[in-house]
């Protein structure tokens, strides 16, 4: 029968582009996976900093090449979406490759504020603010651009928010507004139209009528999200020019609007299989801006992405040990692991998100079908099925064995909770990061230690 790496190779073609196998063991970007479970144990949680720069590089050389061929006459600015992953090593390492940031959420500001007086970052810098904002993300937009954070653009929600930015901003400049359009949904959405943003058919109303005549300020910037993502589809294709259309529209009644903000939604690798041409992808999205604002008459817009997990993803992974073996019936074997998927990558469970899986050791071991069960004692913590198959294969052997999955660098850390208390009293996953020293050996960090029973009884109540 063929070996596990035979099968692999003639399933879906291995290795790839930042895997390979070595005696008989794994390495993902060089890095020995092996000898990092036998140094830091498992479940381990691991970030691999270089890929954040490495994915960030990527997409501004490639906007910047279809910009000079499409002689596009715009400009290229790159927002990291903090929500992704707050972490200041992840958003440090963006900051490397001179881009911009996108906010939130309230805290999201302080958290600025901090990096700029350790001096990750200077108050020229643009800063996108996004979402539904309480009192408290209001007053902090307002009290930093009046500390000096002049690229500040707070992005309207909605009409209302316009009202406390009026009353309490006061600067030599006009303060720049952006103002988000409501896009509408899928077609096999639950709602027609997003609960986010400004509705189309109200934007350049609300400008003439609350902002047109007011010297504090200019709207600078017009914003859409597609939840879909950025992707070949019609649909996308469709919204796209509708947002684009309207910029034209607004751009001729407001001479201060110059910048179209596409939003995020950029792929990153989930699966062996993953197949998007990122080039093609970006070419054509600045090609059909262009083409529509020929024909409206109108000046190409400079372009803003907020990309967030295209940023973030393919950095991190997370490594487990399988803790025992288990036939349910004639058909069904199960690998326990020594972790959850709900605590651990809470997208497997919410949102059925499937990662890259592989084992970390006995590739030369014969193969078999199996599913993977967390030690939760919810019936849903399991994972079964491949986004390329309906199923998922390990290597066949009575060894030890570890496996990995990888690219899931964005949002898992926060959705479950970094430190917190998690389903089953689960402890966090001890957390290493990595770097790459000028001579290109690595250099590791142990972010966080495993949670003990003492900070689990602490947060509950039991201890002081």
């Amino acid at each position: 029968m063929q070996s596990y790496q035979e099968f692999l190779d003639l399933s879906v073609g291995f290795p790839q582009d930042g895997f390979e196998i070595i005696d008989d063991e794994l390495y993902f970007q060089d890095l020995n996976l092996m000898e990092m479970i036998e140094t830091y144990g498992t479940p381990l949680r691991f970030t691999y900093l270089p890929m954040v720069s490495k994915k960030i590089q990527q997409a501004k050389l490639l906007f910047q090449q279809a910009i000079v061929k499409n002689n596009y006459r715009g400009s290229y600015k790159y927002c990291y979406c903090t929500k992704s992953s707050h972490f200041r090593h992840i958003v440090e390492e963006a900051l490397r490759n001179d881009i911009h940031l996108e906010t939130s959420s309230a805290f999201d500001m302080p958290m600025i504020d901090a990096l700029e007086k350790k001096g990750a970052l200077s108050k020229d810098m643009t800063v996108i603010c996004n979402g539904f904002k309480t009192f408290q993300y209001k007053q902090y937009i307002i009290d930093m651009l009046h500390d000096g954070f002049k690229n500040i653009i707070p992005v309207l929600d909605n009409k209302e928010e316009f009202n406390l930015y009026d009353d309490e901003i006061e600067m030599d400049t006009p303060c720049n507004l952006g103002i988000r359009i409501a896009a509408e949904e899928q077609p096999d959405s639950q709602f027609y139209t997003s609960r986010l943003g400004v509705r189309m058919e109200d934007v350049i109303d609300f400008y003439h009528n609350k902002i047109e005549d007011n010297p504090n300020f200019q709207v600078k910037l017009l914003h859409f999200f597609i939840n879909s993502g950025i992707s070949d589809t019609p649909y996308y294709w469709n919204e796209l020019e509708k947002y684009v259309t309207l910029y034209c529209k607004f751009k001729k009644v407001n001479p201060h609007l110059d910048t179209l903000d596409i939003g995020g939604g950029m792929p990153f690798k989930d699966s062996l299989v993953f197949d998007f041409d990122y080039e093609y992808m970006i070419n054509e999205i600045v090609s059909r801006i262009k083409e529509i604002c020929a024909e409206n008459d109108t000046i190409e817009p400079d372009i803003i992405t907020e990309f967030g997990k295209y940023t973030v993803a393919e950095a991190s992974g997370i490594l487990y040990k399988v803790l025992g073996r288990k036939q349910q019936n004639d058909r069904e074997r199960w690998l326990m692991l020594d972790g959850s998927f709900i605590t651990n990558l809470p997208d497997v469970w919410a949102l059925n998100q499937k990662y890259i899986l592989l084992p970390v050791n006995n590739w030369d071991s014969e193969y078999e079908r199996v599913n993977l069960g967390g030690i939760t004692c919810d019936g849903q913590d399991y994972y079964n099925q491949e986004a390329h198959m309906n199923s998922v294969f390990m290597p066949k052997t009575r060894k030890v064995q570890y496996l990995g999955f990888f690219n899931t660098g964005a949002y898992q850390e926060v959705l479950s909770g970094y430190g917190g208390i998690h389903h089953c009293l689960l402890p966090s996953p001890k957390h290493v990061i990595i770097r790459r020293n000028r001579d290109e050996t690595f250099n590791f960090e142990v972010f966080g230690e495993e949670q003990n029973s003492k900070q689990v009884l602490k947060i509950l109540g039991y201890t002081t």
